[in-house]
């Protein structure tokens, strides 16, 4: 929680199950450019149905980050 530079949380919004941290039930990802180009990499150029475009890409990612 501090490395994500979380102060509070709020019951409502924030829960933790086991190494993840959600809002909304969603998952956090940390302010690390790595991990989110890896993320939306992913999610990007799936094999099974090619290259969707920019803004499904972002539907894709926005689902559950």
């Amino acid at each position: 929680m501090k490395k994500a530079k979380v102060k509070a949380i709020q019951r409502e919004k924030w829960r933790i199950e086991g190494e993840l941290v959600l809002k909304e039930r969603k998952i956090y990802v940390p302010k690390d450019e790595e991990l989110r180009a890896e993320i939306i990499q992913l999610h990007h150029n799936i094999l099974a149905v090619g290259h969707r475009g920019k803004w499904k890409t972002v539907e894709l990612v926005t689902r559950n980050y």
